[in-house]
This record gives C-alpha cells, sequence and structure tokens, in this order.
C-alpha cells in the first residue's frame, strides 16, 4: 500500500522537508578543494543537531550492513552512497550530497550535486540534464497520472542527450520511514503503474550517467560507481501530490527549479 498523508501529516513533512534543504544549502556552502570529505560530513552532523534533528542515514541497516555517515557525499564517477573519509576534494571534482533528515519521526529527503570550479564541458552538460530530468519529472507529478509516467519523462530527457540512466537505484515514497511504497524508477513508460494520489510523497531523484548505466559496488558495500569509471550526476526533491501542482517540499531559495 502507498500512504497517503493528511493535512497534519503533509504539514510535518513540509517540516522536516525544510529543514533536510536548509541544512542542504549550508553543506554547499562548504565545498571547497582541500576539505575532507569527512568534515563536510562532521559539519553536517553539527547543524543537524542545532536543528534538532537526526540523520535519516546515520545507522540505516540493509541487511547486515549499517550505514556510517550522517550524509552520504560521493564525488565523480561515484553514483550514491558515498562514505565519508579523509578524502579530500579537488578542483574540477563533482559532488553529489544526499541529505535525509529525521524530525518529529517524519523524513526529508533531498539531494544535488556541485561542481567545484571549472569542470568538463560534458559533465557540466550532465549536471544540466540530470537537473532538468528531475524538473520534467515533478512537472508530471500530479493526481490522476501515473507512476510511469515521472520515470518516462526522466529518460527521455536523458536518452535524447545521449546519456544514461542508472536503473539498479530508485527514488521512492518517503515519510514515517525513509523508505516507503512506491519505488519510483527513473525510466518507464507513460500511462503504466499506480495512479499517483494526492496526500502521496515521493523522493523523486535522477542518476544519470555520461557513459554507461550499469553501476558497481565497492567493498564498502554501500558506494555506487560506475561500472566505466565515468562521471554521474544526482538530483532529488521529495514532492507531495496535491489536488493541484505538485508541491516540492524540498525547495531551495535561489538554487530551486523553475
Amino acid at each position: 500500500m502507498i500512504p497517503i498523508k493528511n493535512a497534519k501529516e503533509a504539514e510535518k513533512m513540509r517540516q522536516s522537508c525544510r529543514v533536510a534543504s536548509d541544512i542542504l544549502e549550508r553543506v554547499i556552502e562548504l565545498i571547497r578543494p582541500g576539505i575532507t570529505t569527512k568534515e563536510v560530513d562532521e559539519a553536517a552532523a553539527e547543524m543537524m543537531a542545532e536543528a534538532g534533528v537526526k540523520s535519516a542515514f546515520l545507522g540505516y541497516r540493509l541487511g547486515h550492513r549499517v550505514y556510517p555517515g550522517n550524509i552520504c557525499i560521493s564525488l565523480n564517477d561515484e553514483v550514491i552512497h558515498g562514505i565519508a573519509s579523509q578524502r579530500r576534494i579537488q578542483y574540477g571534482d563533482i559532488v553529489k550530497l544526499d541529505i535525509g533528515v529525521i524530525r518529529d519521526g517524519w523524513v526529508g529527503d533531498t539531494a544535488t550535486t556541485v561542481p567545484v570550479g571549472v569542470v568538463d564541458d560534458r559533465v557540466e552538460r550532465l549536471l544540466r540534464v540530470t537537473e532538468k530530468a528531475l524538473e520534467r519529472a515533478i512537472s508530471v507529478a500530479y493526481e490522476g497520472k501515473h507512476l510511469g509516467d515521472i520515470g518516462a519523462e526522466i529518460e527521455e530527457e536523458a536518452t535524447r542527450h545521449n546519456l544514461n540512466v542508472v536503473r539498479e537505484f530508485v527514488g521512492h515514497g518517503v515519510g514515517r520511514k525513509l523508505h516507503e511504497e512506491p519505488q519510483v524508477p527513473n525510466y518507464g513508460k507513460r500511462n503504466n503503474g499506480p495512479r499517483l494520489k494526492a496526500g502521496m510523497t515521493l523522493a523523486i531523484e535522477p542518476m544519470i550517467n555520461l557513459g554507461t548505466a550499469a553501476v558497481r559496488l565497492l567493498d564498502d558495500g554501500w558506494t555506487a560507481c560506475t561500472a566505466d569509471g565515468m562521471p554521474s550526476a544526482h538530483f532529488e526533491h521529495t514532492v507531495l501530490i496535491t489536488k493541484a501542482e505538485p508541491e516540492i517540499l524540498t525547495w531551495r531559495g535561489k538554487t530551486q527549479l523553475k
């Protein structure tokens, strides 16, 4: 069953998502050459403590694996779920920041990809297309549409630019739990899948690769990288389905989609 939030629960989601987006904006400002990903993670943890929220990722269990970071921070060919370390961010890197927080029992989840200085033209295009794919997906996320419509928008935006959508990892419902029904693939067919209903809250998160769509898992059991070592981009918003326009709960000021 896909959870439907009532008005009170939707307001709780707005609050948790607002904190997540505020923290993400502050973390973005830290990204610069020379800083370690561990320093970024620790700073994010301090921001969460100040805001009175907890990380939705720290201690997350998947089988016998337990995620050790406060945020997911993935560089270059790392697609998602990267773990903070003493690795230093370099000029020309692209840094994926995924922030999930729990406030009053409700999860806010959002992500972006940050270029560090000037990046290769192809990489810049990858970021632009991936963010555009998210924009297109959100534009069809309203009551009466199908789940497949969201994935179709993302896949079409990627393929028309000769880019490839990651298929092993998908978006998801979000609410009292980080991962709820439904799964939200970044590919699909229009008019397929469950109908969207007001009160659904979806984490829509295109992951698009410059090279092959294939990924591989590192020995840490969490970090997913592109199989060919080419860069990958990731953008995410939590969206509330309404009777009217979709509501982006993780709105981020000047960096927001138009």
